[in-house]
């Protein structure tokens, strides 16, 4: 299986940035600002959440705005991708009923767009360090295993909601309430081990891959500490197993997605 992966990968990669950068294009072709609103849309969520959680509720964490936009930029790419893996196979019917590719591509093509879309977000990110001053160490360094990490579990976990969602009608439903939850214990606008109380910051952080990432990041990046790499080689491994179950699951039977959509 393997082999076969990287066969595909390697073959279907041009289609994948062909395919993301055409639904880039289509996605401002009829706006004014076009791709300003990709620069935009997450400086005025980071805005009007860092007014309501930094004024409304006085939260204190240092460099708040950065800290209120790494989560919304970290946990608008986890939720984007989820939710669109699952009706990743019904919405490109024209395309899997006509010509075969790997269905897994298509997670591959929405992780290009929102990470596209992410890589602004982190150059905006850039700025606003120079801008508060925020003082670097080498352990900035963790923020590329923690992405790779994260990027394999949405991998893992995307491929396993692609194929189900192929065959459960209300996933989309059940995955949306789902990721609701998370969103509120992941702590996009709050410190986790802060605002938790004990035990339940732990578990938190230690069972959702999210959190854990997520503050691991802010740990890395603002505050110059190393994350627990104990924990990020666990997720890590976890996120690889995912990834070869779901693809695994894709190949055995992307054949009958065809007969059921």
């Amino acid at each position: 299986m393997f082999k076969r992966f990287c066969f595909d990968m390697q073959k279907y990669f041009k289609y994948a940035i062909y395919s993301s950068r055409a639904q880039l294009k289509s996605e401002v072709a009829n706006s004014y600002l076009n791709w300003l609103w990709w620069v935009l849309d997450p400086l005025c969520f980071m805005l009007i959440y860092t007014f309501i959680f930094g004024t409304v509720f006085d939260a204190s964490e240092q460099y708040f705005p950065l800290f209120i936009f790494i989560g919304i930029t970290m946990w608008d790419f986890f939720n984007k991708t989820m939710l669109q893996s699952v009706k990743l196979v019904k919405n490109n019917k024209p395309i899997v009923s006509k010509v075969y590719l790997p269905k897994y591509i298509l997670i591959v093509v929405k992780m290009m767009i929102n990470g596209f879309k992410m890589l602004i977000s982190i150059a905006i990110i850039v700025g606003m360090m120079i801008f508060f001053q925020v003082p670097l160490t080498w352990n900035v360094l963790f923020a590329i295993p923690l992405m790779l990490t994260y990027m394999l579990l949405i991998f893992g976990f995307g491929t396993i909601l692609l194929h189900f969602g192929v065959f459960i009608e209300d996933l989309w439903n059940v995955t949306n309430i789902a990721l609701r939850l998370v969103f509120y214990i992941t702590g996009i606008f709050y410190d986790v081990y802060k605002r938790l109380p004990e035990p339940f910051n732990e578990i938190v952080i230690r069972c959702n891959p999210v959190a854990f990432c997520l503050s691991s990041m802010r740990k890395c990046v603002l505050y110059g500490q190393a994350p627990d790499l104990a924990i990020l080689l666990i997720w890590f491994v976890i996120g690889l197993i995912l990834a070869v179950i779901g693809v695994r699951i894709v190949y055995r039977y992307e054949n009958s997605y065809v007969k059921v959509i």
